[in-house]
């Protein structure tokens, strides 16, 4: 996909190229063109529906940072569920950094939250690092309002990994449960149900958010766990 390969190169920005590398660790250096994301999303709009992205998208796994952002971003515009999810099931296997992955949130999948369920459980199981990461990421976007169920929370903090980046996704998803289903997720803490590491890290993003109170935070900060 050359043609793709050469817009992106159109769009390149040398000091943002820089600046990213060492945010990904894992991901080869010549892998960053430099390509900033309100460009990547602005050309997935551009191109979305065309023959070039259809191509695009069944061409994996791409060589670029920035071609597996375009295709998390045009993949995130399908209107269709079952396309949309068929896609995402064929992408997942060949995301490689907490960016992309991060970074794939279809829009659709909001109105398909009674479906979407068993798709994150199969993603729940999977050994692959970034496929667990963009489950606990649905579950936390779209399961921690008016669709939340105690079940859900109990899916996550069953998760037991050495992997810091599903780690670090269990602990956003539950300082972000603190802001939205406080009582739920506050006996996790109390009962000591997630790692040391997870339940401390939890507090620290907590109290850092605007969304938690002074009251909360000062309960919380009692529960941390010591080295």
């Amino acid at each position: 996909m050359n043609e793709i390969v050469d817009l992106l190169f159109s769009k390149q920005d040398i000091k943002y190229r820089d600046f990213q590398k060492p945010l990904f660790p894992g991901v080869e250096e010549d892998c960053f063109i430099g390509v900033r994301t309100p460009e990547l999303k602005k050309l997935a709009k551009e191109l979305f529906g065309s023959e070039i992205a259809n191509k695009f998208i069944e061409t994996l796994p791409h060589h670029y940072f920035d071609e597996n952002q375009l295709h998390a971003f045009l993949i995130s515009l399908f209107k269709d569920y079952q396309t949309c999810l068929k896609e995402v099931d064929k992408f997942l296997p060949f995301v490689n950094n907490w960016g992309t992955c991060d970074q794939l949130s279809p829009k659709v999948f909001s109105k398909h939250k009674d479906e979407l369920i068993a798709p994150i459980k199969k993603w729940l199981k999977s050994k692959h690092t970034y496929t667990v990461r963009f489950a606990i990421g649905m579950l936390m976007q779209h399961y921690l309002d008016e669709s939340f169920k105690e079940e859900y929370m109990e899916m996550v903090a069953s998760i037991k990994s050495e992997e810091y980046y599903i780690n670090m996704m269990i602990a956003w998803y539950f300082a972000t449960a603190l802001a939205k289903q406080y009582d739920s997720a506050i006996r996790y803490l109390e009962d000591k149900k997630l790692s040391r590491w997870v339940h401390n890290k939890t507090i620290q993003k907590a109290v850092e958010s605007y969304r938690i109170t002074d009251e909360q935070k000062a309960y919380l900060k009692k529960l941390k766990i010591p080295k």
